[in-house]
């Protein structure tokens, strides 16, 4: 295996600030700011805009699309059941 092809990869802290939520994982991401983890150990921490805490899919408050409306317009619209 060659030697320094690959980058350094550390235990990193990502840390949504939207829902507070943090999580320690491993990645190849940088930062110049670090935070004390529960463990008492010092890690990078990577702030991100939105994570599984925060999305909109992951919440269940994810909006959904009116199908049945859109079926019962084009029915409407075209011709119902079996007209063709």
């Amino acid at each position: 295996m060659q030697q320094d092809k690959h980058p350094d990869y550390h235990p990193v802290v990502f840390r949504d600030r939207a829902a507070g939520y943090a999580f320690l994982t491993r990645s190849t991401a940088n930062s110049d700011r670090t935070i004390e983890w529960d463990d008492g150990e010092t890690y990078p921490v990577v702030d991100v805009e939105i994570s599984s805490e925060s999305h909109p899919f992951y919440t269940g408050q994810a909006r959904t699309v009116d199908t049945e409306g859109r079926v019962a317009r084009f029915e409407r619209r075209y011709g119902g059941e079996g007209s063709g």
